[in-house]
Order: structure tokens, then sequence, then C-alpha cells
């Protein structure tokens, strides 16, 4: 049962109860859902809280951090409550947003869906495959949505575009790469650098979930995986795919500055296809979180939810546990 002040988001799959679509811009008729943001660190600053604030259809309700000083300082930029205890938090709200880190994030989510919060996720999930599939469970038995914001599956061009390639078929081969400066051996680390758990775990888990939310919407699951290391942080996977065609990705957050750039190209009967650049960031969170309200609406989960999440995960930890310790 919800909660008073919650807003009721509809999950009757008859057209009669399916309202018709908003014109772009346009903040739907009615309540608008409340979304509580837990994190506080620079991806909320930069992504999460400019795109909660500007969203239309979503009312930024408010805020929880592990630091209670950053949550207020967050909190007052934007004019929302500062939740001092994240199932406040929960009982207030019907979206719960999450920019914290993997294994801070998924008991938080595991107890967001028992309130009856929709899921809005960061990548990884978690960083065990046992914690990742703990909060696709508590998604599917407390009927909450769910949706893991991958930023190339929401961003555009490159959303589109792997919608494009995913309906071609004789695909053949596929080459990502994606290599960042957050820790780099010349000039100065980046704004995530005082992540611990990215210096933990490197490249293979901060951005492998972005090339493997790619690959296997377009070339099948992942039936196969080899990893190897090489300088700093970097690890290289080679994949097969459900398709029968195979791939590779090379990882790292540990990049020279001159080095650093994503990429990835497929090859197929149909020909050469690159992936193409992007932008506004904010803006593929935006659709992260339509994404996330129309499932709720509707009741049809997302492709890219917590299922696919704890996917993900799996595929990240047979590759680590092949890496030296």
């Amino acid at each position: 049962m919800r909660q008073t002040g919650r807003v009721s988001i509809s999950s009757d799959l008859s057209p009669a109860a399916d309202p018709a679509p908003t014109p772009a811009g346009q903040a739907p008729a009615g309540p608008r859902p409340r979304v509580g943001l837990l994190g506080t660190g620079p991806w909320a600053h930069r992504t999460h809280a400019p795109a909660l604030a500007a969203h239309t259809g979503s009312e930024f309700a408010g805020v929880w951090g592990r630091r209670p000083e950053a949550a207020a300082e967050l909190a007052q930029k934007y004019g929302v409550k500062v939740y001092e205890d994240p199932d406040e938090l929960f009982a207030d709200c019907d979206v719960a947003a999450f920019a914290l880190p993997p294994d801070v994030q998924a008991p938080l989510a595991v107890r967001a869906a028992a309130a009856g919060c929709h899921l809005l996720l960061d990548k990884p999930v978690a960083t065990t495959p046992q914690d990742a599939r703990a909060v696709a469970d508590a998604a599917d038995r407390h009927k909450v949505a769910s949706v893991v914001f991958l930023t190339l599956r929401f961003a555009e061009p490159t959303a589109g575009w792997v919608a494009e390639q995913a309906a071609r078929t004789g695909w053949f081969t596929a080459a990502a790469h994606w290599l960042g400066a957050v820790f780099p051996p010349d000039g100065t680390p980046s704004a995530y650098a005082d992540s611990p758990w990215r210096k933990a775990k490197g490249g293979l888990w901060d951005v492998g979930p972005h090339a493997l939310s790619v690959l296997i919407p377009i070339l099948g699951d992942v039936t196969e995986v080899s990893a190897t290391c090489g300088p700093s942080d970097v690890v290289q996977l080679a994949l097969r795919h459900a398709s029968g065609a195979a791939s590779t990705a090379v990882l790292s957050l540990g990049a020279p500055r001159a080095a650093v750039g994503v990429g990835l190209e497929l090859r197929g009967t149909e020909g050469v296809h690159a992936l193409p650049g992007w932008s506004d960031v904010p803006g593929a969170y935006g659709r992260a979180l339509d994404a996330l309200l129309t499932a709720a609406r509707t009741g049809v989960p997302d492709p890219r939810g917590a299922d696919f999440g704890a996917r993900l995960t799996e595929i990240l930890a047979q590759a680590e546990a092949q890496l030296p310790r």
C-alpha cells in the first residue's frame, strides 16, 4: 500500500487505462511522482540532481547522503528536503534514484523496493552476482519497476543507433574500447578519483557495463568470456555471443590523457558500423527516468532493468575471476 503523499502510478495493462502520451516538454496533468536522490558525489552533482530538477514529469523531492553536510548542501542548491534517514526518503517518495557506490546501492535498493519505491539504479548494480540478483528479486517480489542508467542506452544518438543495429542480422565481430583518465599516469586525476570503489575495481567494473550494454542487445547474450590484464588497470575481454558473433572490449580508467577515448565498431554482412558520439548526459538521465515511469505505469518491465543489471554483474564477475589477484 502506498504511503500518504505518494502518487499512484497505475500498472493496469488495459488500453483504456493507458493515458495518452504527454507532448514533449509538457508536464502531465495531476500529481507528479516524487523522486528522492541517494548520493552526493560528483556524479550526483553533475548528472542526477540537475536532471531530476529539470524533469517535467516528476517532482525532485529530496536528497539523502552518507555525509549529512554534503546532502544538506545539495538539497539547499535545489530547494528540496534533506533526509537524515534513507527509509524516511523511501516512505515519502515514489522513485528512489541512486548515485552511490555499487555495494552501498544494492542493499539500499532492496530496502527501497520493499518500501514500494521504483528503482532508478546506477551501474554496476552491485559487484557480486548475489547482491545484484537480490536487487532484481526484490523488484520482482515487490512489483516495482526498475531501470539501470547505462549512458549509451539513453543518450542520443547512441540509443537510437543501438536499436538500429540490433534490428540488423549477419554480425560477424565487434571491437569496443573505453579508455578513461580517472587515474592517469600523467596529469591531474579526475573528479571521480576520490572514489574508493573505482580505485579497487578499475575500468572493468566502471566502464565495462557500458560496453556490454551495447554489445549484448546487438550480438546477443554472452556465452563465453575470457579476460586478460594489460598496463595500469587495463582489462581486455574476449567474448562469444549467442548469435555466434565474437567481440572484444578494452577497458581502463588509467589511460594516458592523450590516449583517452570511447569507440565501438561492428562488422558483418551489412558492412561496418561505428558507434556515434553523444552528449547531454543529464538529458539521457531524464530519458532513463521517463523509461522507469513508463514501466511503472504500464507494468511492462524495461529491458534495461535490474535483471539486465544482474546479468552484467554476472559477466563482469566471471571476467574478474580470471584476473590475477
